[in-house]
Formats: C-alpha cells, structure tokens, sequence
C-alpha cells in the first residue's frame, strides 16, 4: 500500500512497517520477483530522467558482468504484452549492454500517475536528475495530469517552494538550460540569472558567469549590478565587473588558519602576510608552512 506522501519512495512496494501514514492509493505486485527477458521490457516515455552519463553507465554494465544485477527494477506490464520501466532504466541499459538475457524484476500494477510519480520518487532519491531533468518531471506531473503545484510536491516528498523555484529554470532560454544540464552552471547560478528580465542579459550573464567561474554569492551580485538603472541624462559607463577574488582567498585562509590574513597583488605577483601571536605561535606557523611543498 502507498503512504499519502510518496515521498518515502519505493520502499512503498515492500511493506514498510515504520510508516504510519494512512494509504491512499493501493499499489499491488504481481507474482512478487521475476527474471523478465530484457528484449520484453520497454523504457518509460514519460521518465523524468534524460541523460545518462557513459562512465557511470560503464562502471555499472562493468559491476553486472561480475556480480549480476543486484538490485531488481520495477516495471509495471503494458497492453502489448510488454513491460514498461518504472524505476531502474540505468539497470537495464547496462543490463542490455553487459549480455544479459534476463532481468530481476518488481511487477507492480500502476496507473500512468503512479508510474510517473514513482519515476520522480526514485530519481530524486538517487540525486539521478540535473535540474533541468527535475524541473521537468514536475511540469509534467501538473500539465499531463492535473495536479496542482502543493500536491505535486507532497506525492514527491518536497517543499512547495523547492517546487516552485525548479519549475523557475524551465522559463529560462535553451542555450541556459544546456549550460545547467552539462553542469557548466548550478541552480544556484541560474536562479542569479532569473532576476534579469530580458532573455539577451540573461544569455550574456550566464556565459560571463561561466567563463569567470563564479560562485553563487559573485553571480547574484553580477546580476544585481546588471539590474541597476543606467542615469539618462548622461551616457552611461560601461564599467567591467569585476570579482574580488583576493578577498575570498583572504576570507578562507583566516577561517582556516584561525588568524588574520591580508591578500594584495598586482598582475602576475603579489603577498601574503599571516599575523602570529607570540613566539611560540610564530614558531608553529613557522613549522607550519616549512612543511608545505609547492
């Protein structure tokens, strides 16, 4: 039986006891465990998940080829006389690619709804999806079947807002959404480039962010700056922005050397000055950085 809030995940399909919640939906396995041939099992349209990583794939169709899939998948048996994926496509790719013949397998009873929510389930349990790929899942879970944001984010386990900040990056343009699903910007990066109205700043800040590798905290001040009004009685000035990257370095080096630091350079040289506190903290800072190879 499936808790009201799915969030808990697959362990629904076998009867966890700690949970207390009252079940709402009842999902049903057919016949318990079964070795299903891989040429009868079919992905799901409908899976949130977009891209799968080679190496990661590599290293798991390497594992099966010695251990055999340890894991079961969970499918749910389709009109055709096929079985639809419901949770472990990755499974089944490396499956299919070590030689297998035949896959463990969970046969559950589940409408499209339910299908596609476990789908969710499983993927954010396993950090499996980019955001891009999350942001999707939700939109489909609201336009394919009529949920409204707060529902949707109870059957998923998540907050309202996490909900809403996720469907956010969808309004963002395609080459910022590349840039988010190879990882070149977080979340956080994008959520600095949403405050931009105008999809050419929001582009152009993305690329900027990118190329000066800033962080999350550079970024939303890059935007900020972005967003101020320009004067219109004079000209404006086209002044680069720029990230004090001798501040941060300074901040980290006083958090962990538990002293003050001071960071200045010019070009291509600079200093660092550490202050010690009486003789014996000079002479361990002093062991300290003796023993440092650079």
């Amino acid at each position: 039986m499936a808790s009201k809030n799915l969030g808990r995940g697959l362990s629904a399909l076998f009867g966890d006891d700690t949970v207390t919640q009252p079940p709402v939906r009842e999902i049903k396995p057919r016949n318990g465990f079964q070795a299903i041939p891989l040429v009868k099992i079919e992905p799901n349209r409908a899976q949130p998940r977009r891209v799968f990583e080679e190496e990661s794939l590599q290293e798991l169709e390497n594992s099966i080829r010695l251990h055999g899939v340890l894991s079961p998948i969970t499918v749910r048996a389709a009109e055709n006389g096929y079985y639809q994926i419901i949770a472990g496509e990755r499974r089944w790719r490396a499956a299919r690619r070590a030689g297998l013949e035949t896959i463990p397998a969970m046969v559950i009873e589940a409408d499209d709804q339910t299908m596609m929510e476990l789908a969710m389930i499983e993927n954010l349990q396993r950090e499996d999806l980019n955001p891009i790929e999350e942001a999707e899942g939700f939109r489909s879970l609201i336009d394919d079947f009529g949920m409204k944001q707060d529902a949707a984010a109870e059957r998923v386990g998540r907050s309202r807002s996490a909900v809403t900040n996720s469907l956010r990056l969808l309004s963002l343009p395609d080459e910022v959404r590349a840039m988010i699903v190879d990882g070149t910007l977080t979340a956080g990066h994008a959520r600095a480039v949403l405050s931009l109205p105008e999809e050419a700043d929001r582009i152009a800040a993305a690329q900027r962010i990118a190329q000066d590798g800033m962080s999350v905290r550079q970024a939303e001040a890059f935007c900020k700056k972005l967003k101020k009004p320009q004067k219109t009685d004079e000209e404006p000035k086209k002044e680069p922005f720029t990230v004090n990257y001798y501040e941060d370095i300074q901040k980290k080096l006083e958090g962990t050397l538990g002293r003050k630091v001071y960071v200045s350079g010019k070009k291509n040289k600079g200093k660092i000055e550490l202050e010690f506190y009486g003789n014996e903290d000079l002479e361990r800072l002093a062991a300290a950085l003796a023993s440092v190879n650079l």
